[in-house]
C-alpha cells in the first residue's frame, strides 16, 4: 500500500504521480477503518482528503504554518505527519486528539476546536514572521460554514490590511453540521454556479497568455484589479471589494488544480482567498446521504452506517427536542434560536412544526444571545439552545443585551459538564462559573429526565433570564416518585439521615445517590439533597444544614472556581456557620479528551472517590485504609 511510505512529514513528497493517484482511496479507506471502531468526525475529514494532499505537497511543515478551522477536520494532516499509527487510539484518553495539539506535533502550529478563528490566528502568525522578518507561508483553512462567524468577518476586515503574503482557504462543502443559511450562503452559491464566469475567464485568461511578452503582465493585471471581469459577471465580489485576492473556484477533489493554485497564491504580495469546492463524506455513500449524522459519530458498522451501540434511554436532548415541540403547540410565543446546531441540540422537530418560529443564525453565538434579547423585548419566548463550551462565546452578549435588561431568554444549555471524546475546548465545565456573577440570571439544573422536561417548562414561563443546564448523553431515570413542585431558588430533600449531607446539583444527583449507597455499606448515612438551584440558593435550606449535619459536600460537573461550591461557602460564610464544608469539583484545570467515565474517575468525580473522602472527612476510614496510607507515609 502506498499508504505504509507516508510515516514521517514530507513523505508525501517521495511518491510518484501514479502512487499520489492511489493515496486519496487508501487515506479514505483507513479513516473510514479507525473511525468504525474509535468513533470521531467523518464526514468532514473524508472531504478534505484530496485539499490536504494539496497543501502538504504544496508547502513544506513544519516551517510553513497551516492552521485549520476548528480542526475536526484535520485528520488527514495527521496521517501525513506522522500519526497514523497512532490512530486507534484517536479520541481516547491519552491518545491522539480530534483536534490539532501543538504538543503533538511541530506540525500543529496553533490549538483548535472552536470555529471561525483560523482567519484570526493566521493573521497573528503572519504579523509574528514579518515582525521577525522570517520566511514562512501562513495558511488558515476555513469552512464556509465557519465563515458565517463573526469573528472570522472581523478577521477579514482586518486582513484587507496585510502587504506580505497570507492565504485563506474556503474550504465549501455547503454545509457546516447543519445545512449553512443566510446571505454567506447565498453568496458563495452564487459563485459556485456562475458557469458564465467560469467559461468567460478561462478563455480571456488563455487568449491574454497567448500575447508575446506582454500576456503573462496583462493575466497579472487583472487579476489584481477589483475591477476585474469577476465584477462584469458576479455583482459585488465581497472578497476584492475587501482588498483581499479571490482565486477560484476549484475542485477540491482535484489534487493538480490545487496545487497548482497554491502555489500562485503563494506568491501574492497580499492577502488572498483560494475558494475550493469539496463534497462532506465523499468516498463513502452513508455519509454522502447523512453528512450531519456523520460529522461526529460513535463507533459505527461500515457496511450499513449504523451505529454499533445504541442508546437505551432518551437522552437529555432527545426529551428537549419533545418538550419543545409540545410547548410549541401550547404557546405561539415561543421561538427557538439555534446557532447552526439544529440537529445537536435537537431543535428539528420544532423546525419542521413551527419553521416560522425557529431561527438558525449559523455559527454565530453573539448574535444569537442578542438575536434571543431582541425576541424577547419584542414580546416572545425566545429559547436558545447551545452547547456549553460554544454560550461562553457570548458572555458579553449574556451579560450586556440579556441580563442588563433583565429579558426572559431561556439558554438551554446542552452537553454541560464532562463530554469527554472531544476534549479540552468542548468540555462543559466552565458555564456555573461564568453564569453565576452575572446579576438577573437565575441557573437550574434537572435530577432526572422528569425534572428537565418541568425545568424547561418552568423556564420558559420565567419573567427573567434562566439557564437550565443538562449533560450529554442518556437521562437520568431514576428517583421518579421525586417530583416536588418547582420554586424558584427552592432545594429538594430526598433524605435527611447521618452525619453528612450531599449538596448535590444537577448531573451530580444520580452520583450523590451512589455515593450514598457505597457509604451505607461502610456503615455510614448521609442525607441527599437535590439544589435544583445554583442561582439563587437556597439559603434557609443551608442554614438548617448547617445545623443538622457535621459535614456539607458541594457536588457539581463544573471546576471549582466560581462554582456553586464556592457560593455555599460564601452564604454559610455570611450566615456564621462554622460547619466543615467538603467540595467536590473539577479542578480548575482543563481537561483532555477520553471516555467520559475515565476521566470521572481520573478526576475523583466518581461515586467511589468521593465516598472515600468523605470517610476520611469523617474520620471514619476503616483499618484497610489506615494500613495503606501508613505505608504511603
Amino acid at each position: 500500500m502506498v499508504l505504509d511510505k507516508i510515516n514521517n512529514s514530507n513523505d508525501l513528497k517521495k511518491l510518484d504521480k501514479e502512487e499520489l493517484r492511489q493515496l486519496p482511496a487508501e487515506i479514505r479507506q483507513f479513516l473510514i477503518q479507525c473511525l468504525s471502531e474509535t468513533g470521531g468526525h467523518l464526514a468532514s475529514n473524508l472531504g478534505v482528503v484530496e485539499l490536504t494532499l494539496a497543501l502538504h505537497l504544496t508547502f513544506d511543515l513544519p516551517r510553513d504554518k497551516i492552521i485549520w478551522d476548528v480542526g475536526h477536520q484535520s485528520y488527514t494532516h495527521k496521517i501525513l505527519t506522522g500519526r497514523k499509527e497512532a490512530f486507534h487510539t484517536l479520541r481516547q484518553y491519552g491518545g491522539l486528539s480530534g483536534f490539532p495539539k501543538t504538543k503533538e506535533s511541530s506540525c500543529d502550529c496553533f490549538n483548535t476546536g472552536h470555529s471561525s478563528t483560523s482567519i484570526s490566528a493566521g493573521l497573528g502568525l503572519a504579523a509574528a514572521r514579518d515582525l521577525t522578518g522570517r520566511e514562512y507561508k501562513v495558511v488558515s483553512v476555513i469552512g464556509d460554514g465557519a465563515l458565517t462567524g463573526g469573528m472570522a468577518f472581523e478577521a477579514l476586515n482586518n486582513a484587507s490590511k496585510l502587504e506580505t503574503n497570507f492565504i485563506i482557504v474556503l474550504n465549501d462543502n455547503d454545509m457546516s453540521i447543519s445545512p449553512n443559511v443566510g446571505g454567506m450562503s447565498h453568496y458563495l452559491g452564487g459563485i459556485r454556479t456562475a458557469d458564465a464566469y467560469q467559461d468567460l475567464k478561462n478563455g480571456v485568461m488563455e487568449s491574454l497568455n497567448k500575447i508575446p511578452v506582454y500576456g503573462e503582465r496583462l493575466v497579472q493585471r487583472i487579476r489584481r484589479t477589483k475591477s476585474g471581469i469577476k465584477q462584469l459577471l458576479i455583482p459585488g465580489m465581497l472578497f476584492e471589494d475587501m482588498g483581499i485576492m479571490y482565486l477560484g473556484p476549484v475542485d477540491g477533489h482535484d489534487v493538480d488544480k490545487m496545487t497548482a493554485l497554491f502555489s500562485q497564491a503563494a506568491r501574492v504580495g497580499g492577502p488572498v482567498l483560494v475558494h475550493v469546492m469539496t463534497q462532506k463524506g465523499r468516498g463513502y455513500e452513508p455519509a454522502v446521504r447523512h453528512p450531519a449524522r456523520f460529522h461526529g459519530t460513535e463507533p459505527f458498522d461500515i457496511e450499513t452506517g449504523l451505529v454499533k451501540k445504541k442508546k437505551k434511554r432518551a437522552g437529555y436532548t432527545d426529551i428537549f427536542s419533545t418538550v419543545m415541540r409540545k410547548l410549541g403547540d401550547r404557546d405561539e410565543r415561543v421561538v427557538a434560536v439555534t446557532a447552526a446546531m439544529e440537529t445537536g441540540t435537537g431543535l428539528k422537530r420544532f423546525h419542521n412544526m413551527f419553521p416560522e418560529r425557529f431561527f438558525d443564525v449559523g455559527i454565530a453565538e453573539e448574535h444569537a444571545v442578542t438575536f434571543a434579547a431582541g425576541l424577547a423585548a419584542g414580546g416572545q419566548k425566545p429559547v436558545f439552545a447551545v452547547y456549553s463550551s460554544f454560550l461562553q462565546r457570548a458572555y458579553d452578549q449574556v451579560l450586556h443585551d440579556v441580563c442588563l435588561q433583565d429579558l426572559p431568554v431561556v439558554f438551554a444549555i446542552d452537553r454541560a459538564g464532562i463530554v469527554g471524546s472531544d476534549g479540552e475546548t468542548h468540555q462543559g465545565i466552565f458555564d456555573i462559573s461564568y453564569l453565576m456573577t452575572i446579576p438577573n440570571m437565575t441557573l437550574m439544573a434537572p435530577k432526572n429526565k422528569w425534572e428537565f422536561s418541568d425545568m424547561i417548562k418552568f423556564a420558559v414561563d420565567f419573567e427573567h433570564p434562566i439557564a437550565v443546564r443538562y449533560p450529554r448523553g442518556e437521562a437520568f431515570d431514576g428517583l421518579e416518585d421525586f417530583r416536588a413542585p418547582i420554586v424558584p431558588g427552592r432545594a429538594e430533600v430526598l433524605y435527611e439521615e447521618g452525619q453528612a449531607v450531599l449538596l448535590a446539583y444537577g448531573s451530580m444527583v444520580k452520583t450523590a445517590l451512589e455515593v450514598r449507597s457505597c457509604l451505607q455499606s461502610c456503615g455510614i448515612e448521609c442525607a441527599v439533597v437535590n439544589m435544583r438551584f445554583a442561582k439563587p440558593l437556597d439559603r434557609k435550606l443551608l442554614e438548617q444544614a448547617a445545623q443538622n449535619y457535621e459535614l456539607l459536600v458541594t457536588m457539581e460537573e463544573n471546576v471549582l472556581s466560581g462554582g456553586m461550591g464556592e457560593a455555599v461557602l460564601e452564604t454559610l460564610h455570611q450566615i456564621g456557620a462554622q460547619t466543615a464544608v467538603m467540595h467536590v469539583a473539577v479542578q480548575n484545570e482543563f481537561i483532555p479528551h477520553g471516555n467520559a467515565d475515565l476521566l470521572m474517575r481520573r478526576i475523583g468525580l466518581d461515586a467511589e472517590s468521593i465516598a472515600e473522602r468523605i470517610k476520611k472527612k469523617l474520620g471514619q476510614t476503616d483499618e484497610q485504609d489506615k494500613v495503606e496510607d501508613e505505608r504511603k507515609t
